[in-house]
Parts: structure tokens; C-alpha cells; sequence
């Protein structure tokens, strides 16, 4: 069973491009240390050989994990998202109840996410705990430090 995940255009165009790097110019990076290293020798005692085969696998690994992230993607339309509850890609100004401190968050999948740009990940606890969550509606979201409540003041697109 496959994890859908909901990607940006911007995100999906990422990952694809990342995929296509690992493929395109890893792989036969690795398949030429692999092949140069074959050609010194006893493979038994060749430490490059053994370097460059667990390279090849945590490189295909990688490429695996891509690929299933990609299988599972869907795109998310941005124009038709309903901006009346927090929902993934919505925009959200909140107002932390403690400290009076307003900030704003985007909403996205785990592949996106990215705090020094402002965009959570759908499946952190703050993001968990925005999802669903209307302006007015006052978020308690438990995190490693204690319960933080949140005022949902205002959720865009």
C-alpha cells in the first residue's frame, strides 16, 4: 500500500528533477567506480570494490524511496482549495496564546516542508494540530516542551 502524499507543483517539479539527477548522473558515477575498481584486482581484498557496491546500493535505496514518493504523489489544484478551515497548502497567520507572538505557516507534505521559509509538514504536530481548524478557533497542540496554544487568525491560499 502506497502513502499518498499532496505536493505543490513547485515540490512535485522537485523531487522529479532529484530523481532524474540520481538516475541520470549518480548511477553512472557509481557503475564507473565500480568498474574501475573491478579492474585492480582480487575483489576479496579490494576495499574500493566493497566501497563503491554499498554506494551502488544506498544510491538504488534512494532511488527506490523517489520513486515510491512519486507513485504515491498527487498534485493539489491551489485555486480550488476551501480557505474556510487549515487544510494541506493553506496558508494560516497564527497567534501564539503565550507570548502574543503572530507568525505565519504554509501547510505542505513532508517532502516540502522547510521552517526557514515559513512551510510546516502536514504531519508535524503543529501542522497536525492546524488541520481542521477555523479562524477564531484556538489550536492546543502538545510538543516535546508542553502544550503551545494557537489562535488561528487568518488561512489563505
Amino acid at each position: 500500500m502506497s502513502n499518498i502524499s499532496y505536493y505543490t507543483e513547485e515540490g512535485l517539479k522537485k523531487l522529479r528533477q532529484e530523481l532524474n539527477t540520481l538516475k541520470d548522473i549518480e548511477r553512472p558515477k557509481i557503475s564507473n567506480a565500480i568498474a574501475e575498481a573491478r579492474d585492480k584486482g582480487d575483489l576479496s581484498e579490494n576495499a574500493e570494490y566493497d566501497a563503491a557496491k554499498e554506494a551502488q546500493g544506498m544510491l538504488e535505496m534512494k532511488i527506490s524511496k523517489l520513486e515510491e514518493t512519486l507513485a504515491g504523489a498527487r498534485l493539489i489544484d491551489e485555486s480550488q482549495l476551501d480557505t474556510s478551515k487549515v487544510l494541506v497548502l493553506s496558508k494560516v497567520k497564527i497567534k501564539n496564546m503565550s507570548n502574543n507572538m503572530e507568525i505565519d505557516y504554509m501547510i505542505v507534505a513532508d517532502g516540502e516542508a522547510d521552517l526557514s521559509s515559513g512551510k510546516i509538514s502536514v504531519n508535524s504536530p503543529i501542522g497536525k494540530g492546524l488541520l481542521g481548524k477555523s479562524v477564531g478557533d484556538i489550536a492546543e497542540i502538545d510538543v516535546p516542551s508542553g502544550t503551545l496554544k494557537f489562535k488561528i487568525l487568518k488561512i489563505s491560499r
